[in-house]
């Protein structure tokens, strides 16, 4: 795999009036691959929000660099290129909305990009189909609920054309079903459009639907592999301040009353499958 992100040992503090600086990253490395859909999970002021902002030069590294394919977030000549190519996604949709009009908020980064109206029109429309929302181009977006303004918020970035998205916590307003639709739309601009994908999330169960995941504990990087095997070491989660999904949790527990299923599983899927095999058994 070809590297997309990469920090080098990136130190990074926050600057408070009256008060000594804040360390947040402290000799951060981490690379984000091309194509792969990457979840940074970790309790609040862990750091992960800052490795977001890091990402496409919203915030710089004080120590230490922060490569987008080669180009460093560092160097003004290059930052115009580092943010179209990496568009990012905030937890509030209300922040990043900015038009009266669906389809004008999602043509508005075209329209900063230089792009020929033609070319807007049908980026605006594509862009909204990907995301499920083009019957809705022509709504006030203070109307649609929650999970569909995040959506909007999802095609303003893809009207773009960027070649990886940053989402940071975009689920965490959110009701159970936005939820779900977001991550739908997520991993579909994945797998379907191949866009390299960066999740920063406090769920556990987001965090499952990944490829690989990497685990924040005061800046620093916890555990980083496939979540199968990061969601396998429950002690070390728990410590970290961190739990398993509910499947996960779920299946243990049953383990431990005598059931047959497996240890590692995800998803409430896997769980149904393993509790049918198991009845089959018996």
């Amino acid at each position: 795999m070809n590297d997309f992100i990469r920090f080098e040992n990136v130190s990074f503090a926050y600057e408070i009036e009256g008060e000594a600086a804040k360390p947040v990253l402290e000799n951060f490395s981490l690379t984000v691959h091309e194509g792969e859909f990457l979840a940074v999970l970790g309790h609040n002021g862990c750091g992960k929000s800052t490795v977001a902002k890091l990402c496409n030069g919203i915030e710089f590294p004080q120590k230490g660099r922060v490569l987008v394919r080669g180009l460093d977030t560092a160097s003004e000549e290059h930052l115009l290129a580092i943010r179209q190519c990496v568009g990012m996604v905030f937890q509030n949709p209300d922040n990043q909305i900015v038009a009266t009009i669906v389809e004008d908020d999602v043509a508005f980064g075209p329209e900063n990009l230089g792009v020929e109206p033609a070319e807007i029109r049908k980026r605006v429309d594509a862009a909204l189909r990907r995301v499920g929302m083009y019957d809705f181009r022509r709504f006030e977006p203070h109307k649609l609920s929650g999970g569909q303004k995040q959506r909007v918020a999802i095609a303003g970035v893809i009207a773009m054309q960027p070649a990886c998205i940053v989402l940071d916590e975009p689920t965490a307003m959110l009701d159970p079903r936005g939820r779900r639709d977001v991550m739908d739309t997520v991993k579909m601009l994945n797998r379907e459009q191949g866009i390299t994908v960066v999740l920063i999330t406090h769920y556990m169960d987001e965090a499952a639907q990944a490829d690989r995941v990497v685990v924040m504990d005061h800046g620093r990087i916890l555990l980083d592999d496939t979540p199968r095997r990061v969601f396998a070491q429950t002690q070390t989660l728990l410590r970290a301040g961190l739990d398993v999904p509910q499947a996960t949790a779920l299946a243990k527990e049953l383990r431990k009353n005598g059931v047959d299923v497996p240890a590692d599983v995800l998803t409430v899927d896997e769980l149904a499958d393993a509790l049918v095999r198991a009845a089959q058994q018996n």
